[in-house]
């Protein structure tokens, strides 16, 4: 009896999803739990596994296609895959000369005898031939023993020509690709559309020293990554700072809920990272129970993940804000676009040596200008400042992350 491959739930509020494309071909004998498939949703792209050990006899979506939530997209059949036997080495591999013998025929042999009969002259080079034979009739006397002027007359009648316009040359950089939109991709868009359409969006500016984190970063990155087998990034300074900030302003993890403004007594902070299929924002979970280490290793996970889209929906859902880190791709200042329904994101950009004034002094510091775009519906602009001031004074003396002050 078939057995159903279908469409799983694959997160809350989805109904369906799109063929990524089949890991194994219709035919194929597959074992029980191996991906056969990979399905894109608007949150996430997961690998479906085979339930059984068996054929996959008809594959009914093929890679681009939509299924909804339940459909079915191919067969499987366990009995057809349990009575195949394994070909013998001399069945799987006949002898080159047989196949050729075999496999040509008369076919091969007539095409043989028609490519000795014509000239191998590619085409380009033909109307060249042309010429060369145009102008060998041209050079010879009409009469033998007389001679005439048709070289010159010829000459001169090619000269007076037009030269043939030629039809533009394939790959003339003008050729157009149209790839229609991941569900990712039509998801981001629908958000951030949203985003602009709901939300009274208003950004604030400031910068920040880096020059203690950066000294402390290099003081114990050596004993730092050889006990946790991570590198200490710049990330966990500003996710812890980040939800210090937000624990005096509780109004930049809050939401709205209608009329209602809901607020949080927890933080999961969502690291914008580039996956293999675009921007995907995954979450760390209760980020203020975590020490610098638990977060440097969730973010390393996360973002190896997000490479191999392997991220699960629930991986993506439910964070209270958002840090996106333009400058590893050398943004120097952006304002960014809040994830809805939450309030506020900050935007971390370039560190750049730059003057700055220091009692009195003009000295050279790594300075990063950092952005909070926030919902001035329920956040308002002292409330904004006070947060990014907050950021600042943390990352510029990080012993206060330490001490809590």
């Amino acid at each position: 009896m078939p057995i159903e491959l279908k469409v799983p739930e694959v997160g809350e509020s989805i109904t369906e999803v799109e063929i990524g494309g089949w890991l194994k071909p219709e035919g194929a004998v597959v074992q029980k739990d191996e991906n056969v498939v990979t399905l894109e949703s608007e949150k996430a792209t997961v690998e479906l596994p085979s339930p059984i050990a068996g054929r996959i006899t008809k594959i009914l979506k093929q890679k681009g296609q939509t299924a909804a939530i339940g459909e079915v997209l191919a067969y499987l059949d366990q009995t057809e895959a349990a009575a195949e036997k394994p070909a013998s080495p001399r069945e799987a591999a006949p002898s080159p000369a047989r196949e050729n013998s075999t496999a040509t025929g008369n076919g091969i042999e007539a095409a043989v005898s028609e490519r000795v009969a014509k000239p191998l002259v590619a085409p380009a080079a033909q109307p060249e031939l042309a010429s060369r034979r145009m102008s060998a009739e041209e050079v010879a006397p009409a009469v033998p023993g007389q001679m005439t002027n048709v070289p010159r007359q010829a000459e001169e009648e090619r000269a007076m020509a037009k030269p043939p316009v030629s039809p533009p040359a394939a790959g003339s950089g003008r050729e157009e690709e149209v790839v229609p939109m991941s569900p990712l991709r039509r998801a981001v868009a629908k958000h951030l559309v949203e985003a602009q359409q709901t939300a009274a969006l208003l950004t604030t500016i400031n910068e920040i020293d880096m020059s203690a984190v950066m000294a402390l970063r290099k003081e114990f990155q050596p004993v730092f990554q050889e006990k946790y087998s991570v590198k200490l990034g710049f990330m966990s300074f500003f996710v812890k700072a980040t939800v210090d900030a937000l624990k005096l302003v509780p109004q930049v993890n809050a939401e709205v809920r209608g009329t209602n403004i809901v607020y949080r007594n927890y933080y999961d902070i969502g690291v914008a990272v580039g996956g293999g299929k675009g921007l995907v924002v995954p979450v760390i979970r209760n980020a203020e129970r975590l020490s610098f280490a638990e977060i440097e290793v969730a973010i390393a996970r996360l973002a190896q993940r997000a490479q191999e889209n392997k991220l699960q929906p629930e991986e993506l859902q439910g964070g209270t804000f958002t840090i996106s880190n333009g400058g590893v791709y050398g943004s120097l200042l952006s304002t960014p676009i809040v994830n809805p329904p939450q309030s506020g994101i900050l935007g971390l950009h370039a560190i750049q040596d730059r003057p700055v004034a220091r009692d009195g002094n003009v000295v050279i510091r790594p300075m990063m200008y950092v952005a909070l775009t926030y919902d001035h519906r329920i956040v308002d602009g002292r409330e904004a400042v006070t947060f990014l001031k907050r950021i600042k004074e943390t990352v510029e003396s990080p012993a206060r992350m330490l001490l809590e002050v």
